[in-house]
């Protein structure tokens, strides 16, 4: 059930700090691009986060019928330690440690990247280009730049200017962050480091004897800084404009700051229509974090193996726990909370499966057009995933009452409920059915054997045992119904 681009999508903009009317540049298309992950550990959960956000906003943009292309990068080299312009690459130090060529460690984890997303049903990007791989495009927009005036060379390294930048330009208009402040709570440069001013940054460093990564360049053999390897691959397949560039909440400074100052100084032009930043994911309260150690592994969710939960979760369970939130909320990992998200999934995919079972009517009591627009509504409202799961579950209440012969549908307007749940389910959300296999399988086959207790039970007129697992089943959220056909079980 594909639409056309008529729906008024509007999108939250970080650089306006408003939500704005989605207007693509070419019409029909939309161009994407996606701060991908620093390849030397394995992805954690708040990782995941981000990247399942903006596959949802992939995923709505091609339901809507955009052609759209996705890129999302893979940073295998000049990202130090700290996020800072001195340090150690981070890929390196761990190739060090572990006695690797860097490519090896890149090589592995970007290997656990690619097979955790795909057990959250992340779709593929269009393109996933590397750092390593534009090098350079990356030299060729440092030359731009020191062309234009906006950067300088010492010993062999390339700054950016960004008090230079600043006299013609707005630098901080993304973070809202005033250049005069940050002068202001800055501290004084050592008489060791090569900057003219604190705020500038590295495009380019001349690798140290003990940095094992570094190419040839018009100034040393080095590497380049870790901004500008987004802005050379972001325009080089999406153009020097494009619409949307999206990424973490901590990346808005100064790494995406960052990326504005040198497409602004290389091209002279605003390189994005629109700023989305996916906000973080916490654990006891505090950012998840693989720097602070303060993080769990998707891996370690699915298959139990962890201190935190009680037992495992499936994928597809975890990913409706992230987009029960609003992908600018701040979203808290607990046991608790992924044990409501698991009976939520559940009882929607069992209302798909009672779904399937019902029959048309003559007329329709219900407005399933008018529910299918609300559930339109919420997306057009800048992603708002959690609405469209409350609209959903407002169809689950109508289905039940389907079921029971209490509202009724005729055939049109039971055809577009069932292709309407099934494309926001599966198509924007994402979602995989999963009730009928792993755990889904198992409890079905549990419930069908109390409710066989039960009926003969009832049979013997042991009412006692037979309330009895009626009334436990519906403490767990299993709710019998006793009908001329035999006794059916939903999920609540």
């Amino acid at each position: 059930m594909t639409q056309t681009p008529s729906q008024s999508l509007y999108i939250y903009n970080s650089l306006s700090g408003e939500k704005e009317l989605f207007k693509p540049i070419h019409p029909d298309r939309v161009g994407m691009y996606v701060c991908g992950p620093t390849v030397y550990s394995n992805v954690h959960l708040g990782n995941c986060r981000t990247f399942v956000s903006f596959d949802l906003v992939f995923r709505y943009f091609k339901h809507l019928g955009y052609k759209v292309r996705y890129v999302r990068n893979i940073t295998d080299a000049g990202h130090l330690e700290n996020d800072a312009d001195e340090g150690e690459d981070r890929i390196a130090k761990k190739a060090r440690l572990e006695s690797l060529e860097p490519m090896e460690i890149v090589q592995r984890y970007t290997v656990d990247f690619h097979e955790t997303l795909a057990k959250f049903n992340n779709l593929p990007p269009s393109i996933e280009p590397t750092a390593t791989g534009h090098i350079i495009e990356q030299i060729e927009i440092i030359k731009k730049i020191i062309d234009a005036g906006f950067a300088y060379e010492v010993n062999g390294s390339v700054y950016f200017d960004v008090l230079r930048f600043n006299q013609s330009h707005d630098y901080g208009k993304l973070s809202g962050r005033q250049l005069e402040d940050m002068i202001a709570n800055s501290r004084e440069l050592t008489g060791q480091s090569e900057k003219k001013n604190p705020q500038d940054f590295a495009l380019w460093k001349k690798a140290e004897p003990k940095h094992i990564m570094r190419w040839p360049s018009p100034w040393s053999l080095g590497f380049p800084g870790w901004h500008l390897e987004c802005t050379a691959m972001s325009t080089k397949y999406l153009g020097q404009q494009f619409d949307i560039h999206g990424g973490g909440m901590d990346l808005k400074f100064p790494h995406h700051e960052c990326e504005i100052a040198q497409s602004e100084a290389s091209t002279g032009q605003n390189p994005v229509n629109y700023w989305m930043h996916a906000n973080m994911l916490t654990l006891n309260g505090k950012k998840m974090a693989k720097s602070t150690g303060n993080n769990i592994l998707p891996n370690e969710i699915f298959s139990g193996n962890n201190a935190i939960l009680s037992k495992s979760f499936h994928p597809t369970v975890v990913r409706f726990f992230m987009l029960m939130a609003h992908y600018r909320s701040v979203l808290d990992f607990s046991n608790d909370a992924l044990v409501a998200a698991e009976k939520g999934f559940m009882r929607l995919m069992a209302a798909c499966q009672m779904l399937s079972k019902i029959d048309s009517k003559e007329t329709s009591s219900w407005d399933v057009a008018a529910w299918r627009q609300a559930s339109y509504d919420a997306m057009n409202d800048d992603f708002n995933s959690p609405i469209l799961i409350a609209q959903l579950f407002e169809a689950v209440k109508y289905i039940h009452r389907l079921a029971d012969g209490t509202e009724s549908l005729n055939a049109d307007d039971l055809q577009l409920l069932k292709e309407s749940l099934h494309a926001f389910l599966f198509d924007v959300l994402g979602l995989e059915n999963v009730v009928q296999t792993d755990s889904g399988n198992k409890l079905a086959k549990t419930v069908e054997l109390l409710i066989a207790i039960r009926n003969e039970a009832r049979t013997n007129r042991d009412f006692t045992t037979s309330d009895r697992i009626r009334d436990a089943l519906k403490d767990n959220g299993i709710i019998l119904k006793d009908g001329k056909e035999g006794t059916e079980y939903v999920l609540e």
